[in-house]
């Protein structure tokens, strides 16, 4: 799922859409859930399924943690 293949459009997967939002919580830092998740259906129709295993690929590389106060997910500096 990671590895895109031959047949995966590239703006249909996992690791592009942690890139669109590597982007956005770069520049605002903190970023509410749903903030998050629309700017990444404004960016992607298909973001239903695709939202969580980013994020958590996100999440497993050290670059954002989350905030369950705020149900926000916050950048961390690389």
């Amino acid at each position: 799922m990671l590895f895109p293949t031959k047949h995966d459009h590239p703006d249909q997967t996992v690791i592009a859409l942690s890139g669109t939002m590597i982007k956005y919580l770069s520049r605002y830092r903190v970023v509410e859930y749903d903030a998050l998740f629309a700017h990444c259906q404004s960016k992607n129709k298909k973001v239903d399924y695709l939202f969580s295993p980013a994020i958590s690929l996100l999440f497993l590389l050290g670059l954002v943690r989350y905030l369950p106060k705020s149900d926000s997910f916050e950048w961390v500096k690389a």
